[in-house]
Protein backbone atom coordinates (compact mmCIF):
# COMPACT_ATOMS: atom_id res chain seq x y z
CA UNK A 1 0.00 0.00 0.00
CA UNK A 2 1.51 3.68 -1.21
CA UNK A 3 2.16 5.88 1.52
CA UNK A 4 1.40 9.57 1.27
CA UNK A 5 4.27 12.03 4.12
CA UNK A 6 4.63 15.34 5.14
CA UNK A 7 8.13 16.85 3.71
CA UNK A 8 10.39 14.90 5.48
CA UNK A 9 13.87 13.64 5.18
CA UNK A 10 13.90 12.05 2.44
CA UNK A 11 12.20 14.04 0.67
CA UNK A 12 14.04 17.29 1.78
CA UNK A 13 17.58 15.25 0.65
CA UNK A 14 15.65 14.57 -2.69
CA UNK A 15 14.71 18.33 -3.51
CA UNK A 16 18.19 19.46 -2.15
CA UNK A 17 16.59 21.43 1.14
CA UNK A 18 17.88 21.92 4.15
CA UNK A 19 17.19 18.80 6.50
CA UNK A 20 14.57 18.72 9.21
CA UNK A 21 15.92 18.85 12.59
CA UNK A 22 13.29 16.18 13.54
CA UNK A 23 12.43 14.54 10.77
CA UNK A 24 10.23 11.69 11.13
CA UNK A 25 12.33 8.73 10.08
CA UNK A 26 10.03 5.95 10.36
CA UNK A 27 8.11 7.64 7.49
CA UNK A 28 11.29 8.31 5.61
CA UNK A 29 12.21 4.67 5.60
CA UNK A 30 8.62 3.74 4.62
CA UNK A 31 8.54 6.18 1.44
CA UNK A 32 12.30 4.66 0.21
CA UNK A 33 10.41 1.28 0.45
CA UNK A 34 8.05 2.34 -1.36
CA UNK A 35 9.53 4.32 -4.29
CA UNK A 36 11.65 1.47 -4.67
CA UNK A 37 9.28 -1.69 -4.80
CA UNK A 38 7.53 0.53 -7.72
CA UNK A 39 10.60 1.13 -9.38
CA UNK A 40 11.49 -2.12 -9.20
CA UNK A 41 8.30 -3.35 -10.62
CA UNK A 42 8.08 -0.97 -13.39
CA UNK A 43 11.69 -2.20 -14.13
CA UNK A 44 10.61 -6.23 -13.98
CA UNK A 45 7.00 -6.44 -15.62
CA UNK A 46 7.73 -10.68 -15.01
CA UNK A 47 8.11 -10.27 -11.40
CA UNK A 48 5.65 -7.92 -11.03
CA UNK A 49 3.36 -10.57 -12.73
CA UNK A 50 4.54 -13.29 -11.36
CA UNK A 51 3.62 -11.00 -7.53
CA UNK A 52 -0.04 -10.44 -8.56
CA UNK A 53 0.46 -6.72 -10.32
CA UNK A 54 -1.23 -7.02 -13.04
CA UNK A 55 0.01 -3.16 -14.33
CA UNK A 56 2.81 -4.49 -16.35
CA UNK A 57 1.16 -7.46 -18.16
CA UNK A 58 1.46 -6.24 -21.26
CA UNK A 59 5.33 -5.46 -21.35
CA UNK A 60 8.68 -7.48 -20.87
CA UNK A 61 11.53 -6.37 -19.37
CA UNK A 62 14.25 -3.37 -20.99
CA UNK A 63 17.25 -5.19 -21.06
CA UNK A 64 19.45 -2.78 -23.40
CA UNK A 65 22.84 -1.72 -21.54
CA UNK A 66 21.05 1.52 -21.38
CA UNK A 67 18.48 0.79 -19.19
CA UNK A 68 20.59 -2.11 -16.84
CA UNK A 69 23.12 0.91 -16.17
CA UNK A 70 19.87 3.40 -15.39
CA UNK A 71 19.20 0.45 -13.07
CA UNK A 72 22.20 -0.12 -11.77
CA UNK A 73 23.06 3.84 -11.01
CA UNK A 74 19.95 4.15 -9.03
CA UNK A 75 20.28 0.99 -6.87
CA UNK A 76 23.49 2.61 -6.04
CA UNK A 77 21.73 6.18 -4.91
CA UNK A 78 19.57 3.77 -2.78
CA UNK A 79 22.25 2.82 -0.19
CA UNK A 80 23.10 6.70 -0.50
CA UNK A 81 19.38 7.84 0.56
CA UNK A 82 19.05 5.29 3.09
CA UNK A 83 22.41 6.62 4.94
CA UNK A 84 20.31 10.05 4.93
CA UNK A 85 17.95 8.10 7.79
CA UNK A 86 19.56 7.78 11.46
CA UNK A 87 18.86 4.19 12.00
CA UNK A 88 19.50 4.74 15.78
CA UNK A 89 16.39 7.36 16.05
CA UNK A 90 14.34 3.96 14.51
CA UNK A 91 12.42 1.75 16.92
CA UNK A 92 14.05 -1.93 16.75
CA UNK A 93 11.83 -3.43 14.46
CA UNK A 94 11.90 -0.69 11.70
CA UNK A 95 16.18 -1.12 12.49
CA UNK A 96 15.92 -4.63 11.27
CA UNK A 97 13.50 -3.06 8.26
CA UNK A 98 16.43 -0.86 7.54
CA UNK A 99 18.61 -3.41 7.89
CA UNK A 100 17.57 -6.04 5.60
CA UNK A 101 17.08 -3.45 2.84
CA UNK A 102 20.24 -2.17 2.99
CA UNK A 103 21.23 -5.78 2.72
CA UNK A 104 19.44 -6.60 -0.92
CA UNK A 105 20.87 -3.13 -1.99
CA UNK A 106 24.79 -3.87 -1.33
CA UNK A 107 24.10 -7.21 -2.68
CA UNK A 108 22.67 -5.66 -6.21
CA UNK A 109 25.95 -3.13 -5.79
CA UNK A 110 27.96 -6.01 -5.30
CA UNK A 111 26.90 -8.40 -8.10
CA UNK A 112 27.14 -5.59 -10.78
CA UNK A 113 31.21 -6.16 -11.30
CA UNK A 114 30.06 -9.99 -12.18
CA UNK A 115 27.74 -9.07 -15.18
CA UNK A 116 25.37 -11.73 -14.16
CA UNK A 117 22.98 -10.69 -17.00
CA UNK A 118 25.50 -12.48 -19.09
CA UNK A 119 24.51 -16.39 -17.07
CA UNK A 120 20.99 -15.22 -17.15
CA UNK A 121 20.26 -18.09 -19.88
CA UNK A 122 19.38 -21.72 -17.84
CA UNK A 123 18.96 -25.10 -19.51
CA UNK A 124 15.19 -24.82 -18.81
CA UNK A 125 14.93 -20.55 -18.00
CA UNK A 126 15.00 -18.28 -20.41
CA UNK A 127 13.81 -16.80 -23.65
CA UNK A 128 12.47 -20.43 -24.46
CA UNK A 129 9.99 -20.66 -21.68
CA UNK A 130 8.76 -16.91 -21.94
CA UNK A 131 5.10 -18.63 -22.55
CA UNK A 132 4.95 -19.78 -19.19
CA UNK A 133 3.81 -16.02 -17.72
CA UNK A 134 0.46 -16.95 -19.28
CA UNK A 135 0.68 -19.49 -16.21
CA UNK A 136 0.98 -16.53 -14.23
CA UNK A 137 -1.80 -13.98 -15.71
CA UNK A 138 -5.52 -13.56 -15.16
CA UNK A 139 -7.85 -14.24 -18.36
CA UNK A 140 -11.11 -12.80 -17.22
CA UNK A 141 -11.68 -10.18 -19.40
CA UNK A 142 -11.13 -9.09 -23.29
CA UNK A 143 -8.48 -7.12 -22.00
CA UNK A 144 -7.03 -9.40 -19.86
CA UNK A 145 -6.29 -11.36 -23.61
CA UNK A 146 -5.45 -7.93 -24.91
CA UNK A 147 -2.76 -7.86 -22.36
CA UNK A 148 -1.08 -10.90 -23.56
CA UNK A 149 -1.62 -9.77 -26.85
CA UNK A 150 0.60 -6.69 -26.38
CA UNK A 151 2.97 -8.26 -24.23
CA UNK A 152 3.63 -10.84 -27.36
CA UNK A 153 4.24 -7.49 -29.71
CA UNK A 154 6.80 -6.76 -27.09
CA UNK A 155 8.49 -10.32 -28.30
CA UNK A 156 10.40 -9.32 -31.13
CA UNK A 157 12.10 -5.75 -29.56
CA UNK A 158 12.99 -8.35 -26.18
CA UNK A 159 14.41 -11.32 -27.91
CA UNK A 160 16.36 -8.74 -30.48
CA UNK A 161 18.16 -7.18 -26.89
CA UNK A 162 18.68 -10.91 -25.19
CA UNK A 163 20.73 -11.19 -28.56
CA UNK A 164 22.57 -8.95 -28.24
CA UNK A 165 23.02 -9.51 -24.79
CA UNK A 166 24.26 -12.95 -25.65
CA UNK A 167 26.54 -11.61 -28.29
CA UNK A 168 28.38 -9.44 -25.27
CA UNK A 169 29.11 -12.48 -23.28
CA UNK A 170 30.58 -14.49 -25.69
CA UNK A 171 32.77 -11.35 -26.91
CA UNK A 172 33.86 -11.32 -22.46
CA UNK A 173 34.05 -15.11 -22.47
CA UNK A 174 30.91 -14.90 -20.10
CA UNK A 175 28.66 -17.55 -21.61
CA UNK A 176 27.24 -20.61 -19.90
CA UNK A 177 28.82 -24.15 -21.06
CA UNK A 178 27.93 -25.66 -24.19
CA UNK A 179 27.14 -28.95 -22.75
CA UNK A 180 23.87 -26.95 -20.74
CA UNK A 181 23.44 -24.55 -23.72
CA UNK A 182 22.72 -27.55 -26.45
CA UNK A 183 19.57 -28.36 -24.34
CA UNK A 184 18.13 -25.14 -24.98
CA UNK A 185 18.18 -25.36 -28.15
CA UNK A 186 14.70 -27.78 -29.10
CA UNK A 187 12.90 -26.02 -27.07
CA UNK A 188 13.77 -22.90 -28.66
CA UNK A 189 12.90 -24.87 -32.05
CA UNK A 190 9.38 -25.31 -30.72
CA UNK A 191 8.63 -21.79 -30.34
CA UNK A 192 9.14 -21.76 -34.38
CA UNK A 193 5.99 -23.01 -35.62
CA UNK A 194 4.08 -23.46 -39.13
CA UNK A 195 0.54 -22.52 -37.98
CA UNK A 196 -0.07 -20.13 -35.19
CA UNK A 197 -2.12 -22.46 -33.41
CA UNK A 198 0.83 -25.10 -32.45
CA UNK A 199 2.41 -22.59 -30.88
CA UNK A 200 2.41 -22.64 -26.72
CA UNK A 201 1.83 -18.77 -26.89
CA UNK A 202 -1.63 -19.41 -28.79
CA UNK A 203 -2.51 -21.68 -25.33
CA UNK A 204 -4.49 -19.20 -23.62
CA UNK A 205 -6.77 -18.43 -26.70
CA UNK A 206 -8.22 -22.19 -26.59
CA UNK A 207 -11.06 -21.05 -24.53
CA UNK A 208 -12.57 -18.22 -23.26
CA UNK A 209 -14.49 -17.38 -19.72
CA UNK A 210 -18.55 -16.55 -20.28
CA UNK A 211 -17.33 -12.65 -19.34
CA UNK A 212 -15.79 -12.60 -23.04
CA UNK A 213 -18.19 -12.05 -25.49
CA UNK A 214 -18.33 -14.18 -28.59
CA UNK A 215 -17.54 -11.35 -30.74
CA UNK A 216 -14.62 -10.86 -28.71
CA UNK A 217 -13.28 -14.49 -28.74
CA UNK A 218 -13.17 -14.04 -32.48
CA UNK A 219 -11.20 -11.03 -32.48
CA UNK A 220 -9.08 -11.80 -30.14
CA UNK A 221 -8.59 -14.87 -31.42
CA UNK A 222 -7.72 -13.40 -34.98
CA UNK A 223 -5.64 -11.17 -33.29
CA UNK A 224 -3.74 -13.81 -31.45
CA UNK A 225 -2.92 -16.23 -34.79
CA UNK A 226 -1.69 -12.56 -36.86
CA UNK A 227 0.31 -11.78 -33.51
CA UNK A 228 2.04 -15.16 -33.57
CA UNK A 229 2.37 -15.57 -37.15
CA UNK A 230 3.66 -11.85 -37.96
CA UNK A 231 5.60 -10.85 -34.69
CA UNK A 232 5.98 -13.85 -32.38
CA UNK A 233 7.66 -17.12 -34.76
CA UNK A 234 9.56 -14.14 -37.11
CA UNK A 235 11.20 -13.36 -33.88
CA UNK A 236 12.06 -17.01 -32.36
CA UNK A 237 13.16 -17.91 -35.68
CA UNK A 238 15.82 -15.02 -35.65
CA UNK A 239 16.72 -16.00 -31.98
CA UNK A 240 17.17 -19.46 -32.82
CA UNK A 241 19.51 -18.30 -35.50
CA UNK A 242 21.66 -15.93 -33.05
CA UNK A 243 21.70 -18.85 -30.70
CA UNK A 244 22.73 -21.83 -32.33
CA UNK A 245 24.73 -20.33 -35.12
CA UNK A 246 26.55 -17.63 -32.89
CA UNK A 247 26.20 -18.20 -29.29
CA UNK A 248 26.59 -21.71 -29.05
CA UNK A 249 29.56 -22.61 -30.89
CA UNK A 250 31.17 -19.62 -28.28
CA UNK A 251 30.05 -21.15 -25.60
CA UNK A 252 32.87 -22.72 -23.16
CA UNK A 253 33.89 -26.70 -23.09
CA UNK A 254 34.31 -26.43 -19.56
CA UNK A 255 31.53 -26.33 -16.90
CA UNK A 256 32.82 -24.78 -14.03
CA UNK A 257 32.05 -20.83 -13.34
CA UNK A 258 35.92 -20.99 -12.34
CA UNK A 259 36.91 -20.58 -16.15
CA UNK A 260 35.00 -17.73 -16.32
CA UNK A 261 36.73 -13.89 -15.90
CA UNK A 262 36.59 -13.33 -12.38
CA UNK A 263 34.50 -16.77 -11.93
CA UNK A 264 36.25 -17.81 -8.26
CA UNK A 265 35.61 -14.66 -6.96
CA UNK A 266 32.13 -14.86 -8.21
CA UNK A 267 31.39 -17.92 -7.04
CA UNK A 268 32.67 -17.15 -3.38
CA UNK A 269 30.14 -13.98 -3.83
CA UNK A 270 27.71 -16.79 -4.51
CA UNK A 271 28.30 -18.52 -1.69
CA UNK A 272 27.89 -15.80 0.46
CA UNK A 273 24.65 -14.75 -1.49
CA UNK A 274 22.80 -18.06 -1.29
CA UNK A 275 23.89 -19.27 2.23
CA UNK A 276 23.77 -16.14 4.47
CA UNK A 277 26.77 -17.15 5.51
CA UNK A 278 30.82 -16.24 5.29
CA UNK A 279 31.22 -19.97 4.42
CA UNK A 280 34.06 -20.80 1.71
CA UNK A 281 33.10 -23.03 -0.90
CA UNK A 282 35.79 -25.44 0.55
CA UNK A 283 34.21 -25.69 4.26
CA UNK A 284 30.74 -26.19 2.61
CA UNK A 285 32.25 -29.05 0.34
CA UNK A 286 33.49 -30.32 3.57
CA UNK A 287 30.24 -30.55 5.56
CA UNK A 288 28.92 -32.09 2.41
CA UNK A 289 31.10 -34.75 2.36
CA UNK A 290 30.01 -35.33 5.73
CA UNK A 291 26.54 -35.18 5.57
CA UNK A 292 26.91 -37.49 2.82
CA UNK A 293 28.68 -40.02 4.77
CA UNK A 294 25.86 -39.58 7.52
CA UNK A 295 22.62 -40.46 4.99
CA UNK A 296 24.87 -43.13 3.36
CA UNK A 297 25.45 -45.13 6.78
CA UNK A 298 20.96 -44.69 7.30
CA UNK A 299 20.70 -45.96 3.69
CA UNK A 300 22.62 -49.19 4.74
CA UNK A 301 20.32 -49.91 7.64
CA UNK A 302 16.90 -49.34 6.22
CA UNK A 303 18.52 -51.36 2.92
CA UNK A 304 18.90 -54.46 5.76
CA UNK A 305 15.65 -53.70 7.20
CA UNK A 306 13.76 -54.57 3.76
CA UNK A 307 16.64 -57.59 3.48
CA UNK A 308 18.06 -56.85 0.31
CA UNK A 309 21.11 -58.76 -0.93
CA UNK A 310 23.62 -56.88 -2.76
CA UNK A 311 25.38 -53.50 -2.63
CA UNK A 312 24.14 -49.76 -2.00
CA UNK A 313 24.54 -49.51 -5.73
CA UNK A 314 22.71 -52.75 -6.39
CA UNK A 315 19.95 -51.14 -4.44
CA UNK A 316 20.10 -47.70 -5.99
CA UNK A 317 19.56 -49.44 -9.43
CA UNK A 318 16.31 -51.81 -8.00
CA UNK A 319 14.83 -48.58 -6.78
CA UNK A 320 15.55 -46.90 -9.88
CA UNK A 321 14.27 -49.83 -12.24
CA UNK A 322 12.23 -51.78 -10.47
CA UNK A 323 8.06 -51.51 -12.04
CA UNK A 324 6.67 -51.66 -9.15
CA UNK A 325 8.03 -48.59 -7.82
CA UNK A 326 6.52 -46.39 -11.03
CA UNK A 327 2.74 -45.85 -12.13
CA UNK A 328 2.68 -46.08 -15.90
CA UNK A 329 0.92 -42.97 -17.12
CA UNK A 330 1.14 -39.51 -16.31
CA UNK A 331 -2.62 -39.06 -15.27
CA UNK A 332 -2.16 -41.74 -12.61
CA UNK A 333 0.89 -40.13 -11.30
CA UNK A 334 -0.79 -36.87 -11.05
CA UNK A 335 -3.65 -38.04 -8.97
CA UNK A 336 -1.04 -39.94 -6.93
CA UNK A 337 0.20 -36.72 -5.89
CA UNK A 338 -2.65 -34.72 -5.53
CA UNK A 339 -3.88 -37.61 -2.92
CA UNK A 340 -0.61 -37.05 -0.60
CA UNK A 341 -1.29 -33.64 -0.54
CA UNK A 342 -4.49 -34.20 0.75
CA UNK A 343 -3.47 -36.59 3.08
CA UNK A 344 -1.18 -33.76 4.49
CA UNK A 345 -3.78 -31.50 5.02
CA UNK A 346 -5.45 -32.09 7.86
CA UNK A 347 -2.17 -33.19 9.82
CA UNK A 348 -1.19 -29.57 9.57
CA UNK A 349 -2.21 -28.50 13.02
CA UNK A 350 -0.23 -30.66 15.01
CA UNK A 351 2.76 -28.95 13.99
CA UNK A 352 1.65 -24.94 13.59
CA UNK A 353 -0.36 -22.62 15.62
CA UNK A 354 -1.12 -20.26 12.27
CA UNK A 355 -1.72 -21.96 9.35
CA UNK A 356 -2.08 -20.04 5.65
CA UNK A 357 -5.13 -18.58 4.32
CA UNK A 358 -3.86 -18.51 0.91
CA UNK A 359 -4.84 -21.92 -0.92
CA UNK A 360 -2.64 -23.84 -3.63
CA UNK A 361 -3.32 -25.77 -6.28
CA UNK A 362 -1.58 -28.67 -8.27
CA UNK A 363 -0.79 -28.11 -12.24
CA UNK A 364 1.58 -30.39 -14.36
CA UNK A 365 4.84 -28.79 -15.82
CA UNK A 366 4.34 -27.12 -19.20
CA UNK A 367 4.95 -29.59 -22.09
CA UNK A 368 7.27 -27.13 -23.35
CA UNK A 369 9.66 -27.54 -20.59
CA UNK A 370 9.48 -30.71 -18.95
CA UNK A 371 11.97 -32.62 -20.62
CA UNK A 372 14.77 -29.90 -19.23
CA UNK A 373 12.73 -29.47 -15.90
CA UNK A 374 13.40 -31.10 -12.19
CA UNK A 375 10.85 -33.28 -10.50
CA UNK A 376 8.96 -30.40 -9.30
CA UNK A 377 8.96 -26.64 -8.24
CA UNK A 378 6.66 -24.42 -6.40
CA UNK A 379 5.37 -20.77 -7.62
CA UNK A 380 4.15 -19.11 -5.33
CA UNK A 381 0.66 -17.18 -4.82
CA UNK A 382 -0.06 -13.39 -6.22
CA UNK A 383 1.50 -10.94 -2.86
CA UNK A 384 -2.36 -9.92 -2.53
CA UNK A 385 -3.33 -13.65 -2.27
CA UNK A 386 -6.02 -13.59 -5.41
CA UNK A 387 -3.96 -16.48 -7.33
CA UNK A 388 -3.37 -19.13 -5.67
CA UNK A 389 0.13 -20.96 -5.08
CA UNK A 390 1.49 -23.75 -7.49
CA UNK A 391 2.86 -27.43 -7.12
CA UNK A 392 4.17 -28.20 -10.33
CA UNK A 393 4.73 -31.79 -10.95
CA UNK A 394 6.82 -33.24 -13.92
CA UNK A 395 4.89 -35.82 -15.41
CA UNK A 396 7.68 -36.36 -18.67
CA UNK A 397 8.09 -39.88 -18.84
CA UNK A 398 6.15 -41.59 -15.38
CA UNK A 399 8.46 -44.13 -15.70
CA UNK A 400 11.34 -42.70 -14.18
CA UNK A 401 9.22 -40.71 -11.52
CA UNK A 402 9.00 -43.77 -8.65
CA UNK A 403 6.73 -43.63 -6.12
CA UNK A 404 8.84 -43.85 -3.13
CA UNK A 405 10.18 -39.75 -3.74
CA UNK A 406 6.65 -38.41 -4.26
CA UNK A 407 5.91 -37.95 -0.19
CA UNK A 408 9.10 -36.00 0.24
CA UNK A 409 8.68 -33.93 -2.19
CA UNK A 410 5.19 -32.94 -1.33
CA UNK A 411 6.36 -31.77 2.13
CA UNK A 412 9.14 -29.80 0.40
CA UNK A 413 7.36 -28.22 -2.65
CA UNK A 414 4.12 -27.78 -0.66
CA UNK A 415 2.51 -27.95 2.49
CA UNK A 416 4.68 -27.30 4.88
CA UNK A 417 7.44 -26.45 3.14
CA UNK A 418 7.07 -23.87 0.44
CA UNK A 419 3.69 -22.81 0.42
CA UNK A 420 2.91 -22.89 3.96
CA UNK A 421 6.55 -20.71 4.63
CA UNK A 422 5.55 -18.21 1.55
CA UNK A 423 2.00 -17.64 2.04
CA UNK A 424 2.69 -16.89 5.84
CA UNK A 425 5.18 -14.78 4.76
CA UNK A 426 2.98 -12.83 2.46
CA UNK A 427 -0.11 -12.78 4.89
CA UNK A 428 2.32 -10.59 7.48
CA UNK A 429 0.90 -7.50 6.71
CA UNK A 430 2.27 -5.40 9.46
CA UNK A 431 6.05 -6.51 7.08
CA UNK A 432 6.83 -3.89 4.43
CA UNK A 433 6.23 -5.36 0.91
CA UNK A 434 9.39 -5.98 0.56
CA UNK A 435 9.83 -8.85 2.96
CA UNK A 436 6.86 -10.37 2.41
CA UNK A 437 7.58 -10.84 -1.21
CA UNK A 438 11.32 -11.41 -0.54
CA UNK A 439 13.15 -14.71 0.03
CA UNK A 440 17.35 -15.35 1.43
CA UNK A 441 17.41 -18.70 -0.39
CA UNK A 442 18.86 -19.65 2.39
CA UNK A 443 15.93 -19.41 4.59
CA UNK A 444 13.09 -20.63 1.88
CA UNK A 445 15.12 -23.75 1.01
CA UNK A 446 16.44 -23.99 3.98
CA UNK A 447 12.80 -24.39 5.31
CA UNK A 448 11.75 -26.41 2.58
CA UNK A 449 14.36 -28.81 3.45
CA UNK A 450 13.41 -28.65 6.85
CA UNK A 451 9.83 -29.74 6.25
CA UNK A 452 10.88 -33.21 4.84
CA UNK A 453 12.22 -34.03 8.16
CA UNK A 454 8.69 -33.03 9.40
CA UNK A 455 7.04 -35.44 6.98
CA UNK A 456 7.59 -38.23 10.29
CA UNK A 457 5.86 -36.02 12.36
CA UNK A 458 2.78 -36.18 9.83
CA UNK A 459 2.81 -39.69 9.85
CA UNK A 460 3.90 -40.21 6.76
CA UNK A 461 6.98 -42.23 5.36
CA UNK A 462 5.31 -45.50 7.37
CA UNK A 463 7.19 -47.83 4.66
CA UNK A 464 10.70 -48.54 4.32
CA UNK A 465 10.91 -47.19 0.62
CA UNK A 466 9.04 -43.90 1.41
CA UNK A 467 11.48 -43.55 4.47
CA UNK A 468 14.41 -44.42 1.94
CA UNK A 469 13.08 -41.71 -0.03
CA UNK A 470 13.11 -38.96 2.49
CA UNK A 471 17.15 -39.90 2.82
CA UNK A 472 17.21 -39.82 -0.95
CA UNK A 473 16.18 -36.44 -0.63
CA UNK A 474 18.01 -35.02 2.34
CA UNK A 475 21.27 -36.77 0.04
CA UNK A 476 20.33 -35.50 -2.39
CA UNK A 477 20.81 -31.89 -1.26
CA UNK A 478 23.85 -33.17 0.86
CA UNK A 479 25.42 -33.86 -2.47
CA UNK A 480 24.43 -30.33 -3.99
CA UNK A 481 27.11 -29.23 -1.29
CA UNK A 482 29.84 -31.58 -2.71
CA UNK A 483 29.31 -31.09 -6.87
CA UNK A 484 28.29 -27.38 -7.08
CA UNK A 485 31.62 -26.35 -4.99
CA UNK A 486 33.25 -29.51 -7.26
CA UNK A 487 32.32 -28.39 -10.45
CA UNK A 488 32.15 -24.14 -9.94
CA UNK A 489 35.93 -24.16 -7.26
CA UNK A 490 37.33 -27.54 -8.05
CA UNK A 491 37.23 -28.06 -11.15
CA UNK A 492 35.01 -31.12 -11.79
CA UNK A 493 33.64 -32.64 -14.80
CA UNK A 494 30.20 -32.74 -15.87
CA UNK A 495 30.89 -36.19 -15.79
CA UNK A 496 32.80 -36.53 -12.51
CA UNK A 497 29.42 -34.14 -10.93
CA UNK A 498 27.00 -37.23 -12.52
CA UNK A 499 28.86 -40.12 -11.27
CA UNK A 500 28.81 -39.02 -7.82
CA UNK A 501 25.83 -38.19 -7.59
CA UNK A 502 24.93 -41.43 -9.24
CA UNK A 503 26.80 -43.63 -6.86
CA UNK A 504 25.36 -42.20 -3.90
CA UNK A 505 21.88 -41.16 -4.47
CA UNK A 506 18.96 -43.48 -5.94
CA UNK A 507 17.26 -40.61 -7.94
CA UNK A 508 17.09 -41.95 -11.58
CA UNK A 509 19.81 -40.67 -14.23
CA UNK A 510 17.04 -39.05 -15.68
CA UNK A 511 16.69 -36.35 -12.46
CA UNK A 512 20.42 -36.29 -12.12
CA UNK A 513 21.54 -35.42 -15.27
CA UNK A 514 18.23 -32.60 -14.77
CA UNK A 515 20.02 -31.22 -12.05
CA UNK A 516 23.71 -31.48 -12.70
CA UNK A 517 22.80 -28.96 -15.50
CA UNK A 518 20.58 -26.90 -13.30
CA UNK A 519 23.93 -26.47 -10.55
CA UNK A 520 26.07 -25.62 -13.51
CA UNK A 521 24.09 -22.91 -14.99
CA UNK A 522 22.70 -21.52 -11.84
CA UNK A 523 25.99 -21.70 -9.47
CA UNK A 524 25.95 -21.48 -5.61
CA UNK A 525 21.90 -21.51 -5.33
CA UNK A 526 21.94 -25.74 -4.81
CA UNK A 527 24.22 -24.85 -1.62
CA UNK A 528 21.09 -22.54 0.11
CA UNK A 529 18.92 -25.74 1.08
CA UNK A 530 21.24 -28.23 3.26
CA UNK A 531 23.41 -24.93 5.05
CA UNK A 532 19.58 -23.84 5.66
CA UNK A 533 18.46 -26.75 7.33
CA UNK A 534 21.56 -27.74 9.12
CA UNK A 535 20.85 -23.96 10.97
CA UNK A 536 17.28 -25.00 11.39
CA UNK A 537 17.81 -28.60 13.05
CA UNK A 538 20.47 -26.81 15.10
CA UNK A 539 18.46 -24.22 16.13
CA UNK A 540 15.79 -26.55 17.08
CA UNK A 541 17.53 -28.85 19.27
CA UNK A 542 18.95 -25.59 21.03
CA UNK A 543 14.90 -24.59 21.95
CA UNK A 544 13.92 -28.59 23.24
CA UNK A 545 17.83 -28.78 25.34
CA UNK A 546 17.01 -24.83 26.60
CA UNK A 547 13.26 -25.54 27.19
CA UNK A 548 12.88 -29.10 28.18
CA UNK A 549 9.43 -30.00 29.08
CA UNK A 550 8.42 -25.99 28.07
CA UNK A 551 9.33 -27.14 24.76
CA UNK A 552 6.10 -26.41 22.76
CA UNK A 553 6.53 -27.33 18.36
CA UNK A 554 3.77 -24.89 17.47
CA UNK A 555 5.15 -22.12 19.07
CA UNK A 556 8.72 -22.62 17.93
CA UNK A 557 7.24 -22.86 14.13
CA UNK A 558 4.95 -19.84 14.40
CA UNK A 559 8.12 -17.95 15.43
CA UNK A 560 10.73 -19.07 13.39
CA UNK A 561 7.77 -18.18 10.44
CA UNK A 562 6.70 -15.17 11.47
CA UNK A 563 9.25 -12.50 10.54
CA UNK A 564 9.24 -13.91 7.27
CA UNK A 565 12.45 -15.30 5.21
CA UNK A 566 15.71 -13.77 6.89
CA UNK A 567 19.30 -13.98 6.43
CA UNK A 568 20.40 -17.24 8.78
CA UNK A 569 22.52 -14.57 11.58
CA UNK A 570 19.15 -12.76 11.80
CA UNK A 571 16.74 -16.04 12.20
CA UNK A 572 19.79 -17.41 15.05
CA UNK A 573 19.17 -14.04 17.06
CA UNK A 574 15.20 -14.12 16.45
CA UNK A 575 15.26 -18.02 18.47
CA UNK A 576 17.60 -17.48 20.91
CA UNK A 577 15.41 -14.15 21.99
CA UNK A 578 12.18 -16.04 21.80
CA UNK A 579 13.91 -19.03 24.01
CA UNK A 580 14.62 -16.25 26.40
CA UNK A 581 10.63 -14.88 26.62
CA UNK A 582 9.77 -18.61 27.01
CA UNK A 583 12.35 -18.90 29.98
CA UNK A 584 11.31 -15.89 31.55
CA UNK A 585 7.19 -17.02 31.50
Amino acid sequence: MSRTFAPSLLVAALLGTPVPALADAVADLHALFDREWERDLADNPIAATYLGDTRFNDRLPDIAPAARAARDAADAKVLDDLGRIPRDALPPAEQLNYDLFRHEYENRKAAVPFHTEYYSIEASNGPQSLNELAELMPFETAADYEAWLRRMQAIPAFLGEYGELLRRGAKEKRTQPRAVMQRVVEPLAKQVVDKPEDSPFFDAFRKYPDAVPPADRERLTAEAKKVIADSVVPAYRKFLAVFRDEYLPATRESVGLWDTPDGLEYYRYLARYHTTTALTPEEIHEIGLREVARNRAEMLKVMDEVGFKGSLADFFQYLRTDPKFFYRTGEELFRGYAVIAKRIDPELPRLFGRLYRTPFGLRPIPDNSAPNATTAYYQGPSIDGSRPGYYYVNLYRPEVRPKWEMEVLTVHEAAPGHHLQIALAQEQTDLPVFRRAGGYTAFVEGWGLYSERLGYDLGLYQDPYSRFGQLTYDQWRAIRLVVDTGIHAMKWTRQQAIDYFMANAAKTETDIVNEIDRYISDPGQALAYKIGQLKLLELRERAKAALGDKFDIRAFHDNLLASGAVPLDILEKNVDGWIAAQKAK
